[in-house]
């Protein structure tokens, strides 16, 4: 949004109101209030203005994003004032406003957040709380919160949540988890009803609720924990699975890091991808993968593992990596030796941008060491092996030795830099 566009006023407040309404606002709230000519707000909000208010009242337009610029448009000029919900800043309209106005232009003026009022109530310690919410997202976002002696607390979509998330967390081996439904926070209506997951049987209350999550795990050995190298049996697949210990080496040379996107080629079963999305709520992945079982199973596990928002890309590498938004990393779990999926692969990515190739053919091998010869980086020959039973004895039983080659264009692009710089 050009500066041309932007209301007169030199900073547009945006002004918290919670489900007290007007009795609950401080001096300043209701002096901007009563200062405006115009407000915006949602139905519900605007209702909670008294008569004394009179102001001209507008609904947020519908789309609200794409609609928003040309909607303030309108009433550039005029002493304008955005009503929201809690805290502005918390999952809410302050957010987009800053995206589209920078926050120069605003005046944020906020109220109690959903995550304070919820905290209070239950005597969490608000540092402590994993937020997540499902307003307009998938559920299974909390799925990837699950971890024992974790409090979690998601932002329900509508009355129906809690349910939908009891049956989930239970399926997810959590069941013994406490959970708690807190409804219409701050209202004289407001309730608090709680029970383990297994058995949560609440009918349906407001749809203005969160609901909190005391993790508790029913068996200590299938827990997905954060760290990268999940059990592979947590993982459906065919076969095609970047195994657990091969999979943390990976993921350590990635480096994931938030709102960095991964290109997971001929991604198999998709481990490396959801494990680098786990790592990170903001990171981003694209899992590429030819086939459509795998790439439907994929999807699958990208539920499960509690990051539905992997984007997966049916087709064969090179040809599907047109178009795609250029990545901070690249794994190639297989196919390397696929003529032009290398140099598409490390052009496609950004300086600074890491690649880990890893190969178990003896034709993967050569390749990568003609790669570590032109691009440097670490060429690791990798040994697994696990004990298992021979006859009343235990013996090793050896894996595939894997090659792993990792480089980075970091190195290459300082290089070129410093080049340049003496040459000039």
């Amino acid at each position: 949004m050009s500066n041309d566009m932007l209301p007169v006023v030199k900073r547009l407040p945006v002004v918290g109101i919670g489900a007290d309404g007007w009795s609950g606002l401080d001096p300043l709230r209701r002096e901007r209030i009563q200062n405006a000519e115009v407000i915006i707000g949602g139905r519900r909000h605007l209702a909670m203005l008294p008569d004394t208010v009179h102001a001209e009242r507008r609904i947020w337009p519908s789309p609200l994003r794409s609609g928003l610029p040309e909607f303030l448009e309108q009433y550039r000029g005029r002493r304008l004032l955005v009503l929201a919900s809690g805290d502005p800043m918390f999952f809410g309209i302050g957010t987009m406003l800053i995206e589209l106005i920078g926050p120069d232009e605003l005046e944020i003026l906020p109220g109690p957040s959903a995550l304070s009022l919820a905290c209070a109530r239950i005597g969490w310690p608000v540092q402590d709380v994993d937020v997540v919410s499902v307003v307009g997202r998938d559920l299974h976002r909390v799925a990837g919160h699950l971890v024992p002696d974790r409090k979690v607390l998601v932002l329900s979509a509508d009355a129906s949540t809690p349910q939908h998330v009891a049956a989930m967390v239970n399926d997810a081996g959590f069941g013994a988890s406490k959970m708690t439904v807190l409804a219409d926070l701050g209202s004289p209506s407001e309730t608090v009803v709680y029970s383990p997951a297994h058995s949560w049987n609440h009918p349906p209350g407001s749809d203005l609720n969160v609901v909190a999550i005391d993790c508790v795990a029913r068996d200590q050995s299938l827990i997905a924990t954060a760290v990268a190298g999940r059990d592979d049996a947590l993982f459906h697949n065919d076969g095609q699975l970047t195994k657990r210990d091969l999979r943390a080496s990976a993921l350590a040379r990635l480096a994931p890091m938030p709102g960095q996107l991964l290109w997971d080629v001929g991604a198999g079963a998709g481990s490396v991808a959801i494990e680098w999305m786990r790592a990170d709520r903001r990171c981003r992945a694209i899992a590429i993968e030819s086939q459509p079982a795998r790439a439907d199973r994929i999807r699958e596990n990208a539920r499960v593992h509690g990051v539905p928002g992997l984007s997966v890309m049916e087709g064969s590498a090179p040809g599907a990596l047109a178009g795609l938004e250029p990545p901070d990393a690249v794994f190639i779990g297989g196919g390397a030796t696929t003529e032009g999926v290398l140099p598409a692969c490390w052009d496609a990515l950004r300086p600074g941008g890491r690649l880990v190739v890893h190969g178990v053919t003896l034709e993967t091998e050569r390749l990568l060491l003609e790669q570590f010869a032109q691009h440097g980086g670490e060429l690791t020959r990798m040994n697994v092996e696990q004990a298992e039973a021979l006859g009343t004895f235990t013996a090793w039983k050896p894996a595939r030795p894997i090659i792993q080659w990792f480089s980075t264009k970091a190195a290459i692009a300082e290089s070129s830099r410093h080049t340049q710089q003496e040459n000039s």
